[in-house]
């Protein structure tokens, strides 16, 4: 019968706990980038809905004649 490769590695480096530690890290790595990701896509659409009620609210601002119009952003974005 052929020897599992799996359990003969890590009988020879001492069992198997290195292996379990090192599966728990990349389980508890993939829970924290999937809610850092999720954080992300929230922070982005609350920055979407934030611009976008700015943007309303800034064209119903009447405007006298003769008023220069200021750029908050200075031209860049």
């Amino acid at each position: 019968a052929a020897a599992d490769p799996v359990s003969v590695l890590s009988g020879s480096l001492g069992g198997g706990s290195w292996c379990n530690e090192h599966d728990t890290i990349h389980k508890r790595l993939d829970i924290i980038e999937e809610k850092v990701i999720k954080t992300v896509e929230h922070l982005e659409s609350e920055v979407k809905s934030l611009l976008n009620i700015i943007s309303e609210t800034t064209s119903n601002i009447p405007v006298a004649p003769g008023t220069s119009l200021i750029d908050i952003f200075d031209g860049k974005y």
